[in-house]
């Protein structure tokens, strides 16, 4: 059995004239389909908006969380607290029963 034994170089210039002719083709299959694209967009009068949505200029706010309702004052500071995350400072260490807002 003979086995053909391609030198590096000769590998190396298969594996260049490979690459250029991936990128050729794929050139031109993008152009052929930017192509299409733009005889559709003419045919239907699309637009912009159409294809993509709205822009981000546009995008509506998001909606705010609703605020809940405090449970606990500081009668020096006048802070609130609702009892959701961390406790304040003003209140560690302390008996929240002490601050509860009636």
């Amino acid at each position: 059995m003979i086995v053909n034994m391609s030198t590096l170089k000769e590998l190396i210039a298969q594996k260049e004239a490979l690459e250029k002719q991936i990128e050729e083709t794929r050139q031109a299959e993008l152009s052929e389909a930017v192509n299409k694209v733009r005889e559709l967009i003419a045919e239907y009068g699309l637009t912009q908006d159409d294809l993509f949505g709205t822009t981000r200029d546009t995008k509506k706010a998001k909606p705010e969380g609703s605020k809940v309702a405090a449970k606990y004052r500081d009668p020096v500071s006048g802070k609130e607290w609702s009892g959701r995350g961390l406790a304040p400072k003003w209140l560690q260490g302390r008996d929240k029963s002490e601050f509860l807002i009636a």
